[in-house]
Order: structure tokens, then sequence, then C-alpha cells
């Protein structure tokens, strides 16, 4: 395995030709759609297969990896356009192994809402271990209030993919907005905080949830003791009837770091509290703030040093973000909206613009300028290159594992990614065609 940075005059076959690689499965593989359109400074991944299985007549999936000793979730994971067939094709090439194959035991974990597509969600299912579905709000007096669309169906394919549905609960109110005061409600009220745990509890256990994760944001400081005892509180219950509970952590750099989004946000009692934790290590680079990475491996490495001082590695998720943002220019506070952007959307821009990606060295994270309609415009994504540096951080603090927000976006080269890092698990419940 390999990321190669295009360079100028480069074409899809010069680049296979040159690693002696299929150069439609290396355009598969990053997802050029023009396998002609590429620009200066963009990251392609390049796998090396290792054992490749030629199909014979009437040979089916399972009996090929019976043949080879795998499960048929790892050909899959090898093969995700397998995902599309409804039975093989005598001549068609399947990967059996690639020469770099996942060895490490991460937990990966993302975050989805109930509209994802269902072509993006069933090839991110085949590499995460944990589905979060957002969200579940709720009312002051306990209620749960249904999210924002039916999950069923996402539920269903979760565990048909072997991955654990888990419900996301927010201080969402019946208007589907953030409400500061059930958070306070919720940490001070005993009696309604028993009410929504038992609601919990039945909600999970009738949908076929694996657990529940936590996502307040704006917790006041004086609630800070009571948010983290909801949670233990919670996990009680649930760690009794066979669930896990996980809690979502703003990226906090100090214990009295000011801001309503920190101060009654307590690493240490939240570590204690929850089975793990999800540090929401992104949005530097946001919507109304200047353009800058999203996850600049600078930034989110001085929470990585403080959350290891208060909550111990093994109960730490990653967060990653599966998306950038275009930004006009000249930036104006209070003025500017950067516009939200998939990473492979991203690298259109870049193409259609004939802009030459850079890359922020103390950051690690790709970037362009281009000019649109007598605009300038400033973008900032991920790539495999800084996708790759945040998978070795994971590994270099000793953390659980990593998890995405979000998968509503297609990013099949980070996937492709992680399977070369990320051992399969081996259950194997994916149909085969």
């Amino acid at each position: 395995m390999e990321i190669y940075v295009v360079k100028p005059g480069d074409s899809i076959y010069q680049i296979a030709q040159r690693f002696g690689v299929s150069p439609v499965r290396l355009a598969y593989d990053n997802q050029l759609v023009d396998q002609s359109a590429l620009v200066p400074g963009q990251a392609l991944l390049v796998l090396f297969p290792e054992v490749v299985h030629t199909v014979s007549v009437g040979e089916t999936l399972p009996g090929i990896a019976a043949r080879y000793q795998v499960t048929e979730k790892q050909l899959y994971r090898n093969n995700p356009f397998l995902l599309d067939k409804t039975f093989l094709t005598a001549g068609q090439q399947i990967v059996i192994s690639y020469e770099t194959q996942g060895a490490a035991s991460l937990k990966v974990t993302g975050y989805a809402y109930p509209f994802v597509a269902g072509y993006i969600i069933q090839e991110a299912l085949l590499f995460i271990d944990e589905l979060l579905i957002f969200s579940y709000g709720f009312t002051p007096s306990g209620e749960l209030i249904n999210p924002i669309s039916e999950e069923d169906w996402l539920i269903r394919e979760a565990h048909q993919f072997d991955v654990s549905p888990i419900l996301v609960l927010t201080p969402f109110s019946e208007s589907g907005t953030f409400n500061n005061n059930l958070v306070k409600i919720v940490t001070e009220n005993v009696q309604m905080q028993q009410t929504l745990i038992s609601n919990l509890l039945q909600k999970v256990q009738e949908k076929g949830y694996s657990g529940v994760d936590v996502d307040f944001e704006f917790i006041l400081p004086e609630d800070r003791a009571g948010y983290a005892q909801f949670v233990s509180d919670l996990r009680e219950v649930m760690n009794a009837n066979g669930y896990t509970v996980s809690v979502a952590l703003a990226p906090k750099t100090s214990a009295d770091q000011p801001g309503l989004l920190y101060e009654g946000m307590d690493y240490r009692l939240l570590g204690e509290a929850a089975d793990s934790v999800f540090l929401m290590t992104y949005e530097w680079g946001y919507t109304y703030g200047p353009p800058m990475a999203v996850a600049p491996i600078n930034k989110v490495r001085e929470v990585l040093d403080y959350a290891v001082t208060e909550i111990s590695p093994d109960k730490i998720i990653m967060g990653f973000p599966n998306y950038g943002y275009d930004w006009k220019l000249p930036f104006e506070r209070g003025v500017t909206q950067a516009e939200l952007i998939g990473n492979m959307e991203a690298v259109r821009i870049a193409v259609e613009n004939n802009s030459a990606i850079q890359y922020d060295e103390l950051a690690q994270s790709p970037y362009f300028t281009y000019q649109s309609q007598g605009n300038g415009h400033e973008v900032w994504f991920e790539d495999v290159r800084s996708i790759q540096v945040k998978l070795n951080t994971v590994n270099e603090y000793g953390f659980r594992g990593f998890g995405y927000w979000n998968l509503m976006r297609p990013f099949r080269a980070n996937w492709l990614l992680v399977n070369g890092v990320v051992r399969d698990v081996p259950e194997d419940n994916v149909p085969a065609p």
C-alpha cells in the first residue's frame, strides 16, 4: 500500500503502469469518474494485490471464501464493488489479499443520519464495528422524541453487516432544535432522569440497538458533576442489561478551559462514567470561522495530550472528520459562511478548476484555492494522507479506536486505507451474491 501524490503531466495509466497495478482498479479505489482528470498534488491510494482469484463458471463468494480460508466480509472489504453484484461473472477478478492487510485491533465507529444514501452506508458498514444513529431527543418529562426520520432500516442494515447500531441521545426538543434547558433538567431532576433512562432502555430493547451514545453540548459549569452522574447512572442500567454507553466530548485542552462548550464537560468524571468516549477532534475550520484545516493535527494533539491525563487511552475513540469546507474570499467574520462539502467533492472542485492541491505540513491537511465567478475560494478537506496521519496518531497514543463525523458522504479510499490497517472481525453475515 502506498500513497502517491500526482505530479504535473501524470495520467492514471502512467501511475498504474509505474506501480504495476490495474488502472481500472486504481481509478475505482480512488473514485475517479474521469480517469484522465487529475490535478497536481492530488493524493491517490495505491493497493498491491497479493493473491487474486479469477472467477470460474458457477463459483460463489462463500465457496471462494472457504477455498482461501478467509471471511466473506473480508472479500467484500477487499472488493467493495461486489456489493453492487447480484452474482459473480466468469473471468471476474477478486482480490483475496493485499500485500498490506490490516492487523491492528481497533474499534471503528461513525455517526449517520437515517436519511443516509443506502450505497454509501453499505460500503461504510464493511469497515466499521459500530454505527451511531443520529439521533433521539427528549421532553422535559423524560419522554423520547422520534428521530429525524425512520431509523429501522438502518438498524437492519447494521445487523446485516455484523455492526452494532447505537442510539444517539441529544438534547433536541420537539421542535427539532437544541434546547439547553433540557440539559439542565436532566442533570438536576432525578425523577426525570430515571424516567429518561427507563425509556432509553425500553427503546434500545424494542428497536434492537446495542447501546446508547450521549451527545450533549453547552453544559453549564454548575451541572458538570450532575451530567457525569447521569451518564454513570445510565451506564449502570444499560450494562446490567447487556448494553454499552459512550459519551461524546468537545475538544478540550485543559481542565479549566473557558467557554460554554467546555466548562461543564469534565473529562475525568465522564471518562469514569462511560464505557468509552468519543473525542470530537474536528471543527477548528468551521462554517463561520476563517479558512483553515478542519482537524489540524497540531491542534488535535493538544486535545489528545490533555485527554490522556484524565481518561485511560483504552477508553478513547479519536474523532475524524469526513468532510471539508469551501470559503469564499476575502473572509469577513460575521459575514462569510463556508460551504460544507465532501472530500471527494473537494477533489472534483479542484479538477474542474484545474487547481493544484497543496499540503500543509503543520496541519497535515490538504487545501487549494480557485477562482469562480470573479470570487476567490479556499478549500480545506481530508485525503488519504491526512487520514493516514490520524491513523498513526491513534496507534501512537494507544487509543481504543477511531470514529467518523460523519458517514453521510462517500470516501472509498479512506475505507480501503482503513482495511490496510485494521483487521477484519471473524463474523461473516454479509449476504453473498
